[in-house]
């Protein structure tokens, strides 16, 4: 490991280490939820998170705007964009959506064969659909709750299946588990996590901005989108079973 490889690394284990002891005061006036039992140790990891973002990512990304122009970033947008496809269609086909599952292999046989790899996105203006679905969409969508909601140091919002999914989606994510070059391993989750912070550039300025709870608002933003994204868009409570399980379209 690099010197600034063992900084990092360090300095990591003493910002978590510090979250343990300490948890960040609730603010006056803000009401409490049911789905946040730990919103003390919560905040106290979305301000380590916050942190983070502010001191090592944004800057980082900043130049990476500044070097890369705009049409390289997109490409290695649509190049990861494109392998998160092959994802995407598991988990619709364990979900029971087949018909989604073909949509999202047809669009990475497209990217990948007319698309240069991956870099130029020929599949949407093609008629073919993008769909995001991770485990933990695919085990609510098989029944399993939500539990309460939990912020994860670097990864933020989450819930407890939610954690669970995301355990699974690393565990089976080819470039972040089998790679065995331990430096291209590296480099390519580097810009995938850059890549990923880019794509919300601005949005982090707009809520520092706004006379909101940022917290607050990440967490019920969470909430929601998540429901919709089980529930397909629908208001439901619980999410539903698929199509051939329970006789709807």
């Amino acid at each position: 490991m690099s010197f600034w490889g063992a900084k990092l690394k360090y300095l990591a284990l003493a910002g978590l280490s510090s979250l343990l002891l300490a948890c960040a005061a609730i603010p006056a006036g803000v009401e409490p939820s049911p789905a946040d039992p730990w919103e003390s140790f919560n905040r106290s990891v979305f301000q380590f998170n916050e942190g983070l973002d502010a001191y090592v990512l944004k800057p980082v990304v900043t130049g990476y705007r500044f070097v890369l122009p705009e049409f390289v970033r997109e490409g290695i947008y649509n190049f990861f964009g494109n392998y998160n496809d092959i994802y995407t269609a598991l988990n619709n086909l364990l979900q029971g959506k087949p018909d989604y599952a073909f949509s999202d292999l047809m669009r990475v046989v497209v990217n990948t064969t007319f698309g240069l790899g991956g870099f130029i996105d020929m599949a949407t203006p093609g008629g073919l659909e993008k769909h995001k679905e991770d485990w933990g969409q695919t085990f609510g969508v098989w029944g399993v709750p939500s539990g309460p909601y939990v912020v994860l140091p670097f990864f933020g919002p989450s819930s407890v299946r939610d954690t669970v999914g995301t355990a699974a989606d690393l565990e089976t994510d080819y470039l972040f588990r089998y790679i065995h070059n331990i430096g291209l391993r590296n480099s390519i989750t580097g810009l995938r996590v850059v890549n990923t912070r880019n794509t919300y550039y601005e949005a982090g300025d707009l809520l520092d901005g706004a006379a909101i709870d940022k917290y607050t608002f990440m967490r019920d933003a969470y909430i929601q989108r998540r429901k919709y994204q089980i529930n397909e868009g629908r208001d439901d409570e619980e999410p539903k079973m698929p199509p051939y399980e329970n006789g709807y379209e």
